[in-house]
């Protein structure tokens, strides 16, 4: 591949050892090729400018300009793609899923601080990310909006869910519709339990599914998103505070309940039991990564399957590789299931849920803005 064919990759970070270590893990990559570096946000929005490269990666904790106030400006004067670096703390963990928010595809987690001298550890994801990055076209990328706005769009939220409650009944956000009459056997009335899974792209796709959740949803909601470890309950807490429905990190032992979503934490398979007439959550940190994913959709829909007095709706959302398309052929192989695709019109990236549509077993494919409406419609 020729220099001009090649992804153009502006490295971000206020260490120059740092700067140094990410260009290095590009030299003889055959799809990108570093064309510069910047020390802090300001540096960068005048690179970016100038160098217009295809994908970024950047350090949240800078000097003069941090990296999520370099975000925003760059979504709202020059979009461009960009991986973030976050560190594993707890500031951390809430500055990588706002980063997100603002437009990020994708973040990466520092093994061992701002400057990780053991950064080889994570490499190969970080190269994997980037490349998957500069991929993703600049109409993908969401502009954020202020911050004024997420705290008024957060209060909001918060009354809605306080006063929900004394509105229980049909509900105003999503119409009911009548079953498509694609399989004479599924039945409205039964036992469901509705199942997603998403990966690159997948917070922001999950704010915009979950938040559309009536609070009387007849069915549990388990959700598998990859992310490490300390993530996936950020995750939780912030879908919580913008949905009608309970969101909640899953924990062993947990009895699911309708109108209740069930993320599984970073590095553990979510599995579920039954007990008695209804099922508790398994966490399983045992069993390896399947395709390097753990959880892994693939693990949670074989594991639903064995469970066929539960009709299950299954969704794949936005992610990069094919996990959820195994598990899906072991679904529909094992019982009632209505299996739903985002369009790859609305995906930041169209690999898991393109992998599913192959498998020929996808009953509807849905923009993300609709999937709330298509899941509802096959529950009472």
């Amino acid at each position: 591949m020729d220099f001009s064919d090649k992804s153009k990759l502006l490295v971000v970070d206020d260490s120059a050892f740092m700067r140094k270590l990410i260009s290095d893990f590009f030299v003889g990559n055959s799809k990108v090729e570093v064309v510069g570096t910047a020390r802090n946000g300001k540096d960068a929005l005048m690179k970016i400018q100038k160098l217009q490269p295809n994908v970024v990666t950047m350090d949240i904790e800078m000097p003069e300009l941090n990296g999520l106030d370099a975000l925003n400006e760059i979504m709202s004067i020059c979009p461009v793609p960009v991986v973030m670096l976050s560190s594993t703390t707890q500031s951390g963990t809430e500055d990588a899923l706002t980063a997100i928010e603002y437009g990020a595809v994708d973040f990466v987690t520092k093994p061992s601080g701002t400057i990780s001298l053991d950064l080889h550890k994570i490499q190969d994801e970080l190269v994997r990310k980037v490349e998957q990055a500069a991929l993703v076209p600049i109409s993908k990328l969401k502009k954020p909006s202020g911050k004024k706005q997420q705290e008024l769009t957060l209060i909001n939220s918060n009354r809605r869910k306080e006063s929900i409650n004394e509105t229980r009944g049909t509900s105003t956000i999503i119409p009911t519709v009548e079953v498509k009459r694609q399989r004479v056997d599924w039945s409205r009335t039964s036992k469901k339990v509705v199942l997603i899974g998403t990966s690159t792209g997948g917070p922001r796709a999950l704010q915009t599914v979950i938040t559309k959740i009536p609070k009387n949803i007849q069915a549990p909601i388990l959700i598998v998103q990859h992310m490490p470890a300390g993530f996936t309950k950020s995750l939780a807490i912030r879908l919580d505070q913008l949905s009608e429905i309970d969101v909640k990190e899953a924990e062993q032992g947990d009895i699911l309940q309708n109108g209740v979503a069930y993320i599984a934490p970073g590095g553990y398979h979510l599995k579920f039991k039954k007990l008695g007439t209804s099922y508790g959550i398994v966490l399983d940190n045992k069993e390896s990564p399947r395709s390097g994913h753990r959880p892994s959709v693939d693990v949670m829909f074989e594991d639903v399957s064995q469970f066929q007095d539960l009709d299950k709706i299954a969704v794949i959302m936005t992610g990069m590789g094919n996990d959820g398309s195994k598990g899906l052929k072991v679904l529909k192989s094992t019982g009632n299931v209505m299996a739903i695709a985002e369009s790859a019109e609305t995906c930041i990236v169209y690999g898991m849920p393109k992998a599913a549509v192959e498998t020929q077993l996808v009953d509807e494919v849905a923009d993300i803005d609709d999937i709330a409406q298509t899941i509802m419609k096959y529950l009472p």
